[in-house]
């Protein structure tokens, strides 16, 4: 919505604005372009416009979409999933993100799971059980090994704990 909203205060019209991506409907100047970087930047909000740095940020918004908005999906194979969402080679994708981002899509993907894993324990909810279900791991000990090797503490260990820190998304 605010990027909606700071395209229009520039007069600038977008065919569709989703996570991560905006289509125009005309190329924008170079001055419009400046503005509306500022303007965003001020939000939080960063500009993307190299080919590499777009489909990093493909990927990251796939596999965020995935993890915390369709738990159904999470039954496909992650690679098979990107190479159909974006019609590119799985090797070629895991190269540039490695490259890129210093880490490989498995590891954001197991990072992004465990953050939703530390939202729904926090929620307190869900059973172990039925957390490790929704997030397709094979069983509880799968996940409980998985939360303690990425933060040092097993998930009720975590559940209990007063001081539940977890990382912004954008920050993974």
């Amino acid at each position: 919505m605010v990027v909606k909203s700071e395209l229009e205060k520039l007069g600038i019209h977008a065919i569709s604005v989703e996570l991560g991506e905006v289509e125009l409907q005309e190329a924008i100047t170079d001055s419009q372009k400046e503005v509306l970087l500022k303007n965003l930047k001020a939000f939080g909000f960063d500009f993307i416009d190299d080919k590499k740095s777009k489909t990093i940020e493909k990927v990251k918004n796939l596999i965020v979409d995935l993890v915390h908005h369709k738990n159904s999906e999470l039954k496909i194979n992650l690679s098979d999933y990107l190479v159909e969402k974006l019609n590119q080679d799985y090797s070629t994708l895991s190269n540039l993100f490695s490259e890129i981002e210093n880490t490989t899509i498995e590891k954001y993907f197991i990072s992004q799971k465990i953050e939703k894993v530390k939202e729904l324990l926090i929620y307190n909810e869900l059973s172990l059980s039925e957390i490790a279900d929704i997030l397709n791991y094979s069983n509880i000990a799968h996940l409980s090994n998985q939360f303690k090797k990425i933060t040092g503490f097993t998930p009720t260990y975590f559940k209990k704990s007063k001081d539940k820190k977890r990382i912004q998304i954008e920050n993974l």
